[in-house]
């Protein structure tokens, strides 16, 4: 019988896997299709709060001090289903908050703690976040209390800072303020391995060359946060180690000093969890049973006992008073030679050498047994690895210097992707501006906007030098960290006034008059380049037939070379920028999918991404003049003739060159009209693209273009101005 007939016996009258399938429809059947799902993650339709709700406002009213005094209380009250750890769940919720944070990558910015991503698939089910289920079941009582002015995303964060401090520690501070998503992150490229914990080979041009790894990822192995433990590909080296430890943590914005405080803070306190065979444990929380409500790893030797539990398979304490912050990391691992063994789970491990019993953690379920401790092969590398080494021995000789590296480390890592401190929320916010947060004094408001606007149009500068400069400035934001944007006019420092995309020449023209405006009317630099961008686009809109303002908030600050951390700057540099048609290089990414990416980290949804590349394409912003995609012979004027020829059935389309470049020809007699890229004609040849085209070539909607145009553009200049927020 017809498995899809629904009248029959046994049919079925829904369609299998259409809702949940991981495959989507268009790929599955077209994979070299132009996917635009990333443009839609964040939807309205996967939002479950009200459309009015202000997240921000919400969290100003949230009472900080009993949030933390709940979480403080959670460490040490123990529940039957997952008993904790010497009776303290700090090390539990440390590897929560570190493992949330821990995806974070400076290439891209994706990843982190910051939106709550580890709630949802892959990296709920990831083998090195097993049984964090358990951590975030334990808050839940916390959440449940406080609503949705706590933040899944600030919580799990949170926990491991209090978990700290519960355990001794004087923490540098904390933020509130993170805003969580409501489904899986699908921009955000993990590797491209089909099973987890691949061969590092799939993912290195030279496993002996570190900086290898391939861009934009930062662990070695698909499913990790960082390193394997147990060594590079599992086996034990640790000065091998310490290579990828360096890259993988620098990936992660950290310096070597960074990386040597968290290694050594983050194992001051806790343990390893090997109680038990990888063959016992079940399916991670994605693949379990719906009777498992979400939780994973299921272990039957568990037998409710902490020493049972199972996660890496590594098996063992790194000090003797796992629940207290002290030195003792450093007094097993300096003061004690160790041998290579394997846990009962047979996982690769390090063992001291006649280490006292008196001197051994005791266990973590019945304190009258003591246990070895031990150490992974990452460990071992700080003590190999000569540079670690000397910063561990200074660690050692001043044991509050080390405590306030750490502090400062795990700070920064639990806030590098929430932007600057107009983000952050709460009592405990530290006063010091840190570098990595990309600091900007605040701007003045109170010059007359109106003059300056004046002097800018009688400067000689023509709408697309403006235009240019406003947007390039303005396009390096990227939502996934919030760094970037036009606030701060970091255009006109190194190393951003030096990059290729930025066409130098033309910026130090344009700078070269813009500077004087702003020295002489007490703008900011960093307002008149968006100013200048807005009067170019308002003399373009005019030349269309229309007479439309375009909306500017004044504020923005001027940064320094001294508040830059011009090498951090570098993986913001644009490599390709379709809504100008230029690529630095060719790549074996097509331009429409870098387009893709670009958009996406500028908050554009797919109709914003198509109104704002045909705009420009009208308005003669393209890189090096290129008329390529300049369908129009009214250059200049922010008409809808991109969208109007693009759809023109007058026209035909031909490939003519194998660096994506096309031909635009009459259909009757073949004369060459113009020229376009990929970039350009993919919104004639991807279904939704052309959709959202086809409403701007309709003959009524000229005046819905200008005004759409101009929002998007708005929304982009105004991308990183986090104080107009109340």
């Amino acid at each position: 019988m017809d498995g899809n007939n629904v009248h029959g016996l046994g049919g079925c009258p829904v369609n299998h896997g259409g809702n949940t399938s991981l495959d989507k429809p268009v790929t599955k059947w077209w994979p070299n299709a132009l996917n635009l799902d990333i443009l839609h993650q964040r939807g309205a339709r996967t939002n479950p709060m009200d459309l009015n709700y202000d997240h921000r406002q919400a969290v100003k009213a949230l009472d900080f001090d009993a949030v933390k005094a709940d979480v403080q209380a959670l460490m040490t009250e123990s529940q039957d289903w997952w008993p904790a750890d010497w009776g303290h769940y700090g090390g539990l919720m440390i590897r929560l908050a570190w493992h949330s944070a821990g995806s974070y990558r400076t290439q891209d910015g994706r990843g982190g703690g910051g939106a709550g991503n580890i709630r949802f698939a892959p990296l709920n089910s990831w083998p090195d976040n097993a049984s964090l289920d358990k951590a975030r079941r334990l808050l839940w009582p916390v959440k449940k209390k406080y609503g949705n002015a706590l933040s899944w995303a600030d919580l799990i964060l949170l926990s491991g800072t209090i978990a700290y401090e519960s355990m001794g520690l004087k923490t540098f501070g904390f933020g509130f303020g993170r805003e969580d998503i409501w489904a899986p992150e699908t921009d955000v490229y993990w590797g491209s391995e089909g099973e987890w914990l691949a061969p590092s080979e799939n993912r290195y041009g030279d496993l002996d060359n570190a900086s290898t790894l391939e861009n934009p990822l930062s662990a070695v192995h698909m499913g990790l946060i960082y390193v394997n433990p147990e060594g590079v590909n599992g086996q034990p080296d640790p000065a091998r180690t310490a290579m990828h430890v360096r890259e993988t943590f620098a990936r992660m914005a950290m310096n070597d000093e960074e990386t040597a405080a968290l290694t050594c803070g983050g194992h001051t306190v806790g343990k390893a969890h090997g109680g038990g065979a990888h063959d016992q444990i079940g399916a991670e929380p994605e693949g379990a049973g719906i009777e498992a409500q979400g939780f994973g790893w299921a272990n039957p030797g568990h037998a409710g006992k902490a020493a049972n539990a199972f996660t890496s398979g590594i098996e063992g304490a790194w000090s003797q008073h796992p629940t207290k912050w002290d030195m003792g990391y450093f007094d097993y691992l300096f003061n004690y030679e160790w041998e290579l063994t394997k846990s009962s789970a047979g996982a690769w491990q390090w063992q001291p050498v006649d280490m006292p019993e008196d001197k051994k953690p005791v266990d973590a379920s019945d304190p009258a047994v003591h246990r070895n401790p031990m150490m992974t092969d990452a460990d071992m590398a700080m003590k190999v690895d000569p540079i670690y080494n000397e910063i561990c021995q200074k660690f050692m000789a001043d044991p509050e210097y080390f405590a306030d590296c750490f502090g400062r480390a795990w700070f920064k890592l639990t806030h590098r992707d929430m932007g600057p401190k107009a983000n952050y929320y709460g009592p405990d916010v530290p006063e010091e501006d840190l570098i990595w947060q990309d600091p900007i004094p605040a701007g003045d408001t109170s010059y007359d906007v109106t003059a300056v606007k004046a002097k800018i149009a009688e400067s000689g500068l023509s709408a697309s030098e403006m235009i240019a400069t406003a947007w390039d400035s303005a396009r390096t934001f990227r939502g996934s960290d919030k760094r970037g944007g036009a606030n701060g006019a970091r255009i006109r420092l190194a190393p951003q006034k030096d990059w290729a995309g930025n066409e130098t020449e033309r910026l130090a023209k344009v700078l070269g008059i813009l500077e004087p405006i702003a020295a002489e009317t007490g703008a900011s630099v960093a307002d008149v380049i968006v100013l200048a961008g807005n009067v170019g686009l308002e003399q373009a809109i005019k030349a269309a037939g229309f007479d439309m303002e375009v909306p500017f908030a004044a504020g923005r600050g001027d940064a320094t070379d001294e508040m830059t951390d011009a090498d951090s700057f570098d993986v913001l540099e644009p490599v390709a920028d379709a809504f100008r048609n230029w690529q630095k290089d060719q790549y074996a990414v097509s331009a429409e999918e870098m387009m893709l990416d670009r958009a996406q980290l500028l908050g554009l949804t797919a109709q914003e991404m198509t109104v704002l590349l045909g705009g420009m394409r009208m308005l003669g912003t393209n890189y090096g003049g290129s008329k390529h995609g300049v369908f129009t012979d009214r250059e200049g004027a922010l008409t809808t003739d991109f969208f109007v020829n693009l759809t023109d059935m007058g026209n035909s389309w031909h490939h003519i060159d194998e660096d994506g470049t096309y031909e635009v020809r009459d259909r009757t007699s073949g004369e060459v009209k113009w020229t376009a890229t990929s970039a350009d004609l993919v919104f004639g040849s991807n279904s939704i693209l052309r959709a959202y085209a086809e409403v701007y070539a309709q003959d009524d909607n000229h005046e819905k273009f200008v005004g759409d145009f101009v929002a998007a553009w708005t929304k982009v200049m105004n991308a990183d101005r986090f104080d107009l927020v109340a």
